[in-house]
């Protein structure tokens, strides 16, 4: 996935934050991608990671809202780095849009966006695929 492509997901994944509740439109070829791209560079680090300071972060259980937030009060990658502790969609309304946004992060800056283990990666991968098949069903 080419650093374009990301763009045309994380500009409207941000734009949203105006305009709470609102879904972001991705289509599921993206979503896959985000996946399969995300996993790649998941199974190439580290399972442990020493990262310098300053560090933001951030425990949002799937909460797009705060996330939108934090990015906004802490900076954008790559001028922040972040490290969310798992939890990252967690049955909220906007989980899908959540993880979409945070792999993204990760794959366009894998040395400034990471995740904790708490719930891991593969869960979250997952719980995407569910979440994207009970959206379909709900729509």
């Amino acid at each position: 996935m080419d650093s374009f492509a990301l763009d045309g997901i994380i500009k409207p994944s941000l734009e949203v934050k105006w305009r709470p509740g609102k879904q972001v439109q991705l289509s599921e070829s993206e979503i896959k991608q985000l996946c399969l791209q995300s996993k790649k560079i998941f199974l190439q680090q580290p399972h442990l990671h020493e990262l310098d300071a300053p560090v933001k972060i951030g425990d949002i259980h799937g909460q797009y809202s705060d996330l939108l937030r934090l990015l906004e009060y802490g900076g954008l990658p790559p001028n922040s780095n972040y490290l969310f502790l798992g939890d990252y969609v967690d049955r909220r309304k906007q989980g899908l849009e959540t993880i979409c946004l945070l792999l993204s992060y990760k794959i366009k800056y894998p040395e400034n966006f990471f995740q904790g283990e708490t719930m891991n990666v593969h869960q979250s991968i997952v719980y995407t695929a569910f979440m994207m098949n009970l959206k379909e069903d709900l729509m």
